[in-house]
């Protein structure tokens, strides 16, 4: 199964233009990917930028697009970065989002299970297959 951990680190939602996570912070989320990537269930990962960096939000309003400039002052929850992992079990998603490090910024780590081929009936299946290819098939049959 695979699951993305959406990281919430809370001081994302007030960070300025320029800001980043000083070298310890760093140092620790390393070790902590190291530690996925050696243990075989890292899949992909990535840190973002604060939304006082280069941020826009694209709105969609009666078929019409809206772009607005971050950073967006009612915002409460930013997503600092994401991690996609691929374990047996929930349970196993849970753990390893356990760890993660930087408890003291009172973050939040969302864990959600990515779709696969077996959340659709085997016609669905069939007509993803046919309509996208082999490759986002198998993809999804991860």
């Amino acid at each position: 199964m695979r699951f993305m951990m959406i990281h919430y680190p809370k001081v994302y939602a007030t960070a300025k233009p320029g800001w980043v996570p000083d070298f310890k912070e760093m140092e620790e989320m390393g070790k902590y990917n190291d530690e996925l990537g050696k243990a075989g269930v890292l899949l992909a990962l990535d840190g973002l930028t604060p939304p006082a960096t280069m941020s826009a939000r694209v709105t969609f309003k009666n078929g019409k697009s809206k772009v607005t400039d971050g950073p967006f002052p009612e915002t409460k929850e930013v997503i600092g970065g994401f991690w996609i992992i691929q374990v047996k079990s929930r349970e196993e998603a849970l753990e390893w989002a356990s760890r993660i490090p930087g408890k003291d910024d009172e973050m939040v780590v969302e864990v959600r299970r990515l779709f696969d081929m077996t959340d659709f009936d085997p016609e669905t299946q069939k007509e993803i297959q046919e309509r996208f290819g082999d490759d986002v098939a198998d993809e999804m049959k991860q």
